[in-house]
Formats: structure tokens, C-alpha cells, sequence
């Protein structure tokens, strides 16, 4: 357990530290340190605030790259600490594939990338490619590029690369935990953690949802579902700026699996629920099929999609706006204070935020089964062909 307590102990120092460094970096400008005052033209203090702005929204961001922190070196240079991403993008000239170093962290489309013909650039996070005769960027009065268009791509982002970094993990943890059940009747190392969470999933989500019968088939994907969201959100909260389950592709596709999972699955009351349900008015059943189909086909999926990417993209939103702080509030409480402020409020925020990501992965999972669970069960009708009496009776019997 001591283990446990100092890995704890080492991974909060590693974040708040690399968190400073990150918030100090907004501060400071090309020419100095934080602690210099920013002048602009009329002698003023420059505001900060839409650099922190502009900060926060590039974390929330997919990148093409890990970049750390930054510094400034003494002789003024700027330097960046991170390691660069494969980047392969389909253009005019066919598929082009190089590091995303080339760019040195520029993302104002400033460093043009010269690839077979091509001659790419990268801004907010998109890559462009110029077109014939360009050689720098031109933009409309809403800073939209109008002599460049962007291209396919398929890079290996940050999300890409922890998405695939999370299958590796599941892969390796879950094929040990199917190797020790084949050879032993307890499981042993990590396996004994992985146990409880299977065991819960089966029996808390999927057998009450799903049913007794039905459930066995639908655990693989409950269990990717639920174990990729959660470390993907655990990996979120780390310095290396994952927010995988904060992008919209990310919990889009993952709401398609559900969707088409019980589309699929589903059994022939399910479909004639949905489109002539029984029991009702035949005037009223059009209606109803319209509402049913909206209902399953697009308000099920965007609920599942939504939910998960509002509350990690707010998550991760107010962290960094907290962790400002220390640079927002230097004038009023000092650099001690400030920061003081700052990493007290984070760290409490850092404990919402460890509920949150095991709670999305919760909720994600537990919706996905109960819609399941809609598609896969039946319907005895005769069963439930019941009288008002009937009703009046089952009332009478839950108060006696």
C-alpha cells in the first residue's frame, strides 16, 4: 500500500509542476521571462487574459505533436520541450508523409513545409496547402486562409496516438488477466484490480439491463467501452495534454458503435415497437414511429456523445482556468499567494475531476446497455395484457 502512496504522491508532484511550468508559459512573450512586464504601444500592461484564452483552447485541441512546456533561454531564444508525430496528409501532389518537427511548434501558419511539390502550413491546429504562386498566407476579415485549402489527414495525433496507446494497454492487461484464468482460479499482480471492475460491469450494468440470457454476448464491447473511456479520461488529467473523450469524433464514433450495435441486435418486438407499436389507436401509430425513430436514431446517439465530451471539455476547461491563476491574480496576492490559490483550488478540482472520469466511462457504459437491453428484450404480450382492476390490485399488493 506504501507503493501506492508514493507513486500517488509522485504523479501529483509531476502534474502541478508541469502545470506551472504550462501556466508560466502563457505569461511569458518571446523576449523574457514571466516576471518582466509585457509594455504595448501606449506604455500599458498587456492583458493576459487572451493569451491564457488562446491557451486553454489550444490544449483542448487535437495536436500534432507533444509539446510539454516552453522556455525562454538566457541568450533569448525560445525553446520548446516535447516529441513530434508522424504526420501524412493526402494532397495535390499525392500522400506526403514527414515529422510534425518540421513545423517547430508554429501553428499560425507562419513555417511553410516543403513535401514532394507541396508546400503545407499548419494553423490552429489544421494543416493547409498552399496553393501555385503562394508563398505566405492571405486571410478574408474573418481570418479565414484564402489562398490555401486544407488537406486529407490522417496523421497520428495525440488522440490517435493514446487512443492506440489505451488498445495496447487493454490488449496487454486483459490478455494476462484470460492467461492466469486458463491456469489458476484467483488472478495475481494486476489482474486482481481488473477482476472487481469485470465482475462489476457484468453485474451491476449488463445482467439488469441487458438480461440473464442475453448479456454475455454485449460484455466485450461494455467492457472496451467502459475501460477506454476511463483511462482515456485518466489519461487526461496527466501533463502530456490528452483529451481524447474531449473530442467530438472521438465520442461520435463511439456512440455509432452503440447505435448501430442495438440497430443491429435488435429483435422483432423491438421493430414493431418502434414502427407500429401495438396496442394504441391505428391513427396515433405514424406519430409515434416518427417520434420512436428520432428518439433511437438520433436523440439516443447524441445524448451518449454529448454528455461525454461537455463534461470532460468542461473538466479540463475549468482546471486550466483555475491553474491561470496564478498568473491572473499576481497583482492582487503576489507570485507565492497567487500560485498558492491557484493549486489549492486545482488539486480540488483534480479530485472532482478522478469521479468524473470514472463516472462518464459509468454512465456511457450504463446508457449503451440499457439501449441494449431495449433493442434485445421480449415482449410477452399476452402476459402483460392486464385490466385496470389489474393495476388497482398490484397498487393494493407494494403497500400492504
Amino acid at each position: 500500500m506504501s507503493k501506492v502512496y508514493v507513486i500517488t504522491a509522485l504523479l501529483s508532484l509531476v502534474f502541478f509542476t508541469s502545470m506551472g511550468v504550462n501556466a508560466q508559459e502563457v505569461s511569458e512573450t518571446e523576449h523574457g521571462p514571466a516576471h518582466e512586464e509585457v509594455m504595448d504601444n501606449d506604455g500599458g500592461r498587456i492583458n493576459t487574459s487572451e493569451e491564457i484564452n488562446e491557451y486553454i483552447q489550444h490544449h483542448l485541441k487535437d495536436a500534432h505533436d507533444f509539446h510539454v512546456f516552453s522556455y525562454t533561454s538566457d541568450d533569448g531564444e525560445r525553446k520548446h520541450v516535447g516529441f513530434p508525430l508522424p504526420v501524412m496528409v493526402w494532397t495535390t501532389e499525392g500522400l506526403q508523409v514527414f515529422m510534425s518537427s518540421k513545423f517547430h511548434h508554429d501553428d499560425a501558419g507562419e513555417v511553410i513545409v516543403e513535401s514532394g511539390g507541396a508546400r503545407l502550413v499548419k494553423l490552429h491546429s489544421k494543416i493547409y496547402e498552399l496553393d501555385a504562386g503562394a508563398n505566405a498566407l492571405s486571410f478574408d476579415e474573418e481570418h479565414h486562409p484564402t489562398n490555401a485549402h486544407k488537406v486529407l489527414d490522417f496523421s497520428i495525433t495525440k488522440s490517435v496516438f493514446g487512443t492506440l496507446f489505451i488498445g495496447l494497454l487493454l490488449v496487454i492487461f486483459f490478455g494476462r488477466l484470460a492467461k492466469q484464468y486458463k491456469k489458476k482460479s484467483i488472478p495475481t499482480g494486476f489482474s486482481r484490480v481488473l477482476e472487481p471492475l469485470v465482475i462489476y460491469i457484468r453485474d451491476e450494468i449488463a445482467r439488469p439491463n441487458i438480461g440473464e440470457q442475453k448479456h454475455k454476448k454485449f460484455m466485450p464491447y461494455l467492457l472496451t467501452v467502459f475501460f477506454l473511456i476511463w483511462i482515456a479520461n485518466l489519461l487526461g488529467l496527466t501533463p502530456f495534454g490528452f483529451n481524447i473523450t474531449g473530442q467530438l469524433a472521438v465520442t461520435a464514433c463511439l456512440a455509432i458503435f452503440t447505435l448501430v450495435i442495438y440497430l443491429v441486435s435488435g429483435n422483432k418486438d423491438f421493430w414493431m415497437h418502434m414502427l407500429w407499436m401495438p396496442g394504441i389507436p391505428v391513427i396515433f401509430k405514424p406519430i409515434l414511429a416518427v417520434i420512436e425513430l428520432v428518439g433511437f436514431l438520433l436523440i439516443k446517439p447524441f445524448s451518449l456523445l454529448m454528455r461525454l465530451f461537455a463534461n470532460i471539455t468542461a473538466g479540463h476547461f475549468v482546471l486550466m482556468s483555475l491553474i491561470a491563476l496564478m498568473i491572473t491574480l499576481k497583482a492582487q496576492f503576489g507570485p507565492i499567494g497567487s500560485t498558492g490559490v491557484s493549486l489549492f483550488l486545482a488539486l480540488f478540482i483534480m479530485v472532482i475531476e478522478l469521479l468524473v472520469a470514472f463516472l462518464q466511462a459509468f454512465i456511457f457504459t450504463m446508457l449503451s446497455a440499457l439501449f441494449i437491453g431495449m433493442a434485445v428484450a421480449e415482449h410477452d404480450h399476452a402476459e402483460h395484457a392486464h385490466t385496470p382492476e389489474d393495476d388497482i390490485d398490484e397498487v393494493r399488493e407494494r403497500f400492504i
